[in-house]
């Protein structure tokens, strides 16, 4: 193939991946998107994921950070990964320079999908912040690199939200801000979810936000909500607000992935 030829081929068929993922996700190419559930981010939503970069085998990185680097969680990522054209990595955030020969940019911007894990959220936000991960993400988002990920995972994308990262209570905690409002996963599995949200949200000291079952979640574009899904009958999301002095509690019905 002559040079010409080639470079022709190569911008035609980046443009064709662009274009693949805007009709997947329905929305313009350049969207920035972020996938969450509730809890659970298991293969249908590494599949949904993959699906929305466009990608014939997309690059996924999984940002343990929230969990500690844990090996368990780390190997279950690639257990989940394992039946779908993907490939699959993981970056630990307990490094030392001589093993970590790559920046945070090389490692983030060269992927085309990055699911964070679980854990403490609290913690992940800190431990980010340090590192300059934060800026890096933001950065991923804005390029286009689908990001996502449950609980933890979930919540470090809004502004704020509700959260086990502090001893004895549930409470507030403020993330990245990429998405508008405010969350809360686990939203039917942990019964003090539910009355702390409409509470904080009901007094004005949380913004309005999402919810999110278990096995259900949101996906957002240019921070809209673009499809509601779950691998569970039963799971649902919710949009929860304050309508005239009373809050409100929207049921958004999923639409089943698998």
């Amino acid at each position: 193939m002559k040079r010409r030829e080639f470079i022709t081929s190569s911008v035609l068929g980046a443009v064709g991946a662009a274009v693949a993922a805007a009709r997947v996700s329905g929305e313009g190419a350049t969207a920035r998107r972020i996938l969450i559930a509730g809890g659970r981010y298991g293969t249908a939503f590494i599949r949904y994921m993959a699906e929305l970069t466009g990608k014939p085998r997309p690059k996924l990185c999984y940002l343990p950070t929230a969990s500690a680097d844990s090996p368990n969680g780390i190997i279950a990522w690639y257990q989940s990964c394992a039946p779908l054209a993907v490939e699959a990595s993981h970056q630990d955030s307990f490094i030392a320079s001589p093993r970590q020969m790559r920046s945070w940019e090389e490692v983030f911007l060269s992927v085309d999908g990055i699911v964070c894990s679980g854990g403490n959220t609290l913690n992940q936000q800190a431990i980010w912040k340090a590192q300059g991960i934060d800026v890096v993400l933001r950065q991923a988002w804005d390029r286009g690199i689908v990001l996502g990920g449950a609980s933890a995972g979930s919540l470090c994308w809004f502004e704020e939200g509700t959260t086990d990262s502090r001893p004895k209570e549930l409470t507030k905690v403020e993330c990245l801000g990429f998405l508008k409002g405010s969350h809360s996963p686990h939203y039917d599995a942990e019964k003090d979810r539910r009355p702390l949200y409409q509470k904080l949200i009901g007094s004005g000291q949380m913004k309005p936000g999402y919810a999110c079952d278990n096995d259900a979640g949101i996906y957002f574009a240019d921070n809209e909500v673009k499809r509601v899904v779950s691998t569970r009958a039963g799971a649902k999301c919710y949009y929860v607000s304050v309508v005239g002095g009373q809050v409100v509690e929207k049921v958004l019905e999923p639409e089943t992935i698998a």
